[in-house]
């Protein structure tokens, strides 16, 4: 929606505030109160840097809002229920994908969107105590802002405004909920579980292979270059060719290269392509393409089709995704490393 007006703003918090003041003998019924995870005596005040400066929560917070894209997933990780939760896409319940379900349990949290830039009234209506933004894309106007309705934590600055490493996005959103040492668990456990698969698939060691969207966009395939977009193939030992870094922008690195169809044929330096397909019309219409079924690795069968599901869990690469992304992709990409494609993920 169009940003609010400063002094409108202001009047929405102070009748926020009224209001709360005049509910404060009827609590939340949304849960956000119960089932706090357990935190270290010490843990707060904590105080978390971030990109616009340092943010201090004095106490556990009970009422956390995520405005970002994917920050839900760590919170439910952590065992945190926030009562607020941002969409990007999918149009699951509550913004949980089913890798998230679990974790979310029986919370029901009120679910934002960011269609107009973050809604700021309906932060606001929320009450939070804690407003988790890591992967928002916050401006320094909208940490602002956001400061106003409640201690605020956005991206680390080290990195873009969207979709920092998982890794350092967990450890930031733990440490303001008290939870340091349980993130860096998760963060060592996923790793693991990385390694564990990568040593148990050796032919993955230096196979190159691609990841590219579901479909031909405007004449190009739009493929993702060593980055972090590729950090699950890369784990898992995969090496992504630089031949592909010729079709990205001149100002992006680590990003996505927009290959012209009738240059296709760079991508025979993969051995492997995994096509992030959502559903069967993306696989018919690339199989339709003829420049696609020239290429050397469609051929020979060294192809992955990923379902909707598995496709967004790469996307979302978070602590509860991450996982669904090595139990569903690990087997395609042997039969696909084998030639024993097409390989296909399924939900």
């Amino acid at each position: 929606m169009p940003r609010i007006r400063t002094r409108a703003f202001a009047a929405l918090l102070a009748a926020v505030a009224t209001a709360a003041a005049l509910t404060a003998c009827s609590p939340a019924t949304d849960g956000a109160d119960a089932d706090l995870p357990e935190v270290a005596a010490d843990a707060f005040p904590v105080t978390v840097e971030h990109a616009y400066g340092e943010t201090t929560i004095s106490e556990q917070p009970k009422r956390v809002v995520s405005v970002g894209y994917t920050e839900q997933d760590t919170l439910w990780a952590l065992g945190v229920k926030p009562v607020g939760v941002t969409d990007w896409y999918g149009d699951y319940d509550f913004a949980s994908w089913p890798w998230a379900d679990d974790a979310r349990g029986d919370s029901e949290p009120e679910v934002l969107t960011t269609s107009d830039g973050l809604d700021f009234e309906a932060i606001a209506l929320l009450e939070p105590d804690l407003i988790i933004g890591t992967n928002a894309g916050m401006t320094e106007e909208d940490f602002d802002r956001l400061s106003e309705i409640a201690p605020t934590v956005a991206h680390s600055g080290d990195y873009s405004m969207y979709f920092e490493p998982w890794d350092v996005q967990t450890l930031q959103i733990g440490k303001a909920v008290g939870l340091e040492d349980e993130a860096q668990e998760l963060v060592d456990g996923i790793e693991e579980q990385f390694a564990d698969a990568a040593a148990a698939h050796p032919e993955f060691s230096g196979t190159p292979a691609v990841f590219l969207q579901n479909a031909i966009y405007d004449g190009s395939a739009i493929a993702y270059q060593d980055g972090l977009s590729t950090d699950f193939l890369t784990d898992l030992g995969f090496t992504i060719p630089a031949d592909i870094d010729a079709y990205a922008p001149e100002d992006e690195s680590g990003g996505q290269a927009y290959i012209p169809v009738e240059n296709l044929d760079v991508l025979n330096a993969a051995d492997v392509l995994i096509w992030g397909t959502e559903k069967e019309e993306d696989v018919t219409a690339l199989e339709g393409e003829a420049f696609v079924t020239a290429l050397r690795a469609m051929q020979s069968g060294s192809v992955v089709y990923t379902d909707g599901v598995t496709a967004g869990a790469i996307y979302f690469t978070s602590p509860l995704s991450l996982p669904y992304v090595l139990d569903a992709l690990v087997p395609a990409l042997s039969d696909a490393v084998a030639g024993n494609g097409p390989a296909r993920t399924a939900e």
